[in-house]
């Protein structure tokens, strides 16, 4: 058995906003095995500036992780607690390699066409124009679910912006959930969440910064909008400790996204403590390339959570891989009829 890496840069077809600043490009990293003719390949989404694994050391960890592949999926994830996306990498590429089919990890009614996975429409910080645009855009394509990204612009503009939706669709037709991305100062958080709250939101993601426990376990207990937890869930290492912050802070909801929190076994691990503490929860990606996000998408499937997922990024890209995910009618589809195509 033998493993290799590389790197690979996406590029977004058009800038895209969140509150932490304007995307171009993504990094992404591959991990490939080779053993007895076969081939797995996995990826190790990181995103720079969020991911706990942002550090100088990640090629050499890669580096380090191939020419140990021989220790096997269990002990590697356990050496790479710290590289989470480098475990979900692993995870995904011994997946790959033990299937007849590499890019079917988790066979099911989904990945033979059969069911669909509903999804959010994701909406992209921008002006108010920009904005509208999207949203109009997400509604034609047929998404009964959007979230959009807020924080970024006056807040009275995403109020507006929020207006023209209430304004046009009820909440019975269209679902809403809102992403600051950490970006409420703690002495307005509540205040915007009441002015939110009015439009009959879903839920609204980190609406402050992570590491704020007990601001944020305040927050969950008075606000009058559901609060999901996602960057705050990052570097969390360990059961316990995991637990431990759940149970500090109460949400309504947490997000996971398998690339930042330790793949398939660190989101597995999230997810049962959320259930046994009573907290709804569901799948996002995280920018992956279409490998990491089938990948994710087969996976969440699995799972059996009928709410609509955050698999909809696969077309920001212009040099993503064909692969036979679509997007129709605000559900991620699975072709058979179309091929894979990546060259790496």
């Amino acid at each position: 058995m033998k493993a290799t890496y590389t790197k690979y840069i996406l590029n977004f077809k058009r800038p895209s906003g969140t509150s932490r600043g304007v995307l171009t490009e993504k990094e992404t990293w591959f991990i490939i095995i080779e053993h007895n003719g076969k081939k797995g390949i996995g990826e190790c989404g990181i995103l720079r500036s969020l991911s706990i694994d942002d550090r100088d050391d990640y090629e050499e960890k890669l580096k380090w992780t191939c020419e140990n592949i021989h220790l096997g999926v269990d002990e590697l994830w356990d050496e790479l607690v710290e590289f989470p996306s480098i475990q979900f990498g692993v995870e995904m590429a011994f997946k790959s390699l033990e299937v007849n089919n590499p890019f079917v990890l988790f066979p099911s009614e989904f990945t033979k066409g059969e069911k669909n996975i509903a999804i959010n429409g994701l909406v992209w910080m921008g002006d108010e124009a920009y904005m509208k645009e999207q949203i109009d855009a997400k509604l034609e394509q047929g998404f009964d679910c959007i979230k959009l990204k807020i924080g970024a612009i006056d807040f009275d503009k995403e109020l507006s912006l929020l207006a023209f939706i209430r304004e046009n669709f009820s909440p019975e037709q269209i679902e809403i959930r809102v992403d600051a991305n950490g970006a409420f100062n703690t002495t307005e958080a509540l205040n915007k969440l009441t002015q939110l709250s009015k439009y009959q939101l879903h839920s609204i993601e980190q609406p402050v910064k992570q590491k704020q426990e007990d601001t944020m376990a305040d927050l969950c207990k008075i606000t009058p909008l559901p609060i999901a937890l996602d960057e705050e869930l990052i570097g969390v290492f360990g059961y316990e400790n995991k637990r431990e912050l759940l149970q500090k802070i109460k949400p309504q909801y947490i997000i996971l996204k398998p690339s930042l929190v330790g793949g398939f076994k660190g989101s597995s691990e999230w997810i049962e403590i959320a259930e046994e503490l009573g907290i709804d929860w569901w799948v996002t990606s995280a920018l992956e390339s279409n490998v990491g996000l089938n990948a994710i998408a087969q996976w969440t499937y699995t799972l059996g959570n009928t709410m609509p997922q955050g698999l909809g990024t696969g077309g920001l890209y212009t040099n993503n891989f064909d692969c036979p995910l679509e997007v129709k009618n605000g559900e991620l589809t699975y072709r058979n009829d179309l091929d894979w195509k990546v060259n790496l």
